[in-house]
């Protein structure tokens, strides 16, 4: 008897162990959350909804467009509770990537149910922030190595979302949440330190040459 309560334990610990918290990778979900990813002019981020979102926002994406076809991938970085630093997130053990929808459903991601490992199931929330970039232009489709890729400079495309909240995560009472907190981002290549330094040097030399004059 006590060997069958001992095993049940085991078997119950590890259980528990490889339990891993569950939400809908989408940002196409009618009635919950209707945002997009773009890409467009300038190499700074863009976080907000616009009029045609869902909720509706202030956000100017005139001149912008939305991300399309598999070139393009997004992935997960996610940590247990609420208003988690940025600096805390990871994509976890089982990375969670997709790529994107076209034609009328472009810049939304082709939806799924993720397994998020570094997220509890059951969680009452988790902290989630979303990384799109170029895969077709970088070659890269591990997410951490494009993360820190783009972040070191790159003549590809890359962008995050913002970390955002989502309850009640789904696990073995919960379903799987919408991500509601997702809102429209962009994806914009990061200048070089070099190319950086360069543009630096030039405008330095303008303005010596403005008060010459």
């Amino acid at each position: 008897m006590k060997k069958l309560i001992l095993t049940a334990c085991a078997v119950t610990c590890a259980a528990s162990v490889y339990a891993q918290g569950t939400v809908q990778f989408n940002n196409r979900a009618v009635g919950a959350v209707v945002t997009y990813v773009y890409s467009g002019p300038g190499n700074s981020s863009r976080v907000g909804n616009g009029t045609s979102d869902t909720p509706t926002g202030t956000t100017d994406w005139t001149g912008y467009t939305k991300v399309s076809g598999s070139g393009w991938m997004a992935a997960i970085l996610a940590a247990n509770g609420q208003g988690t630093a940025e600096s805390s997130l990871t994509f976890g053990a089982t990375p969670q990537v997709t790529t994107f929808r076209t034609g009328g459903a472009a810049g939304n991601v082709a939806s799924y149910t993720a397994t998020l490992s570094q997220v509890s199931p059951d969680a009452a929330h988790a902290t989630l922030e979303i990384f799109v970039w170029d895969r077709a232009s970088s070659g890269i489709t591990d997410p951490a190595a494009a993360l820190a890729a783009w972040k070191a400079g790159s003549t590809w495309a890359g962008g995050l979302s913002g970390a955002f909240d989502v309850a009640a995560v789904g696990g073995a009472s919960n379903t799987p949440p919408a991500l509601t907190g997702w809102q429209s981002f962009n994806v914009y290549a990061v200048p070089e330190p070099a190319t950086m330094a360069l543009a630096g040097l030039g405008a330095a030399a303008l303005l010596i040459f403005r008060r010459r004059k």
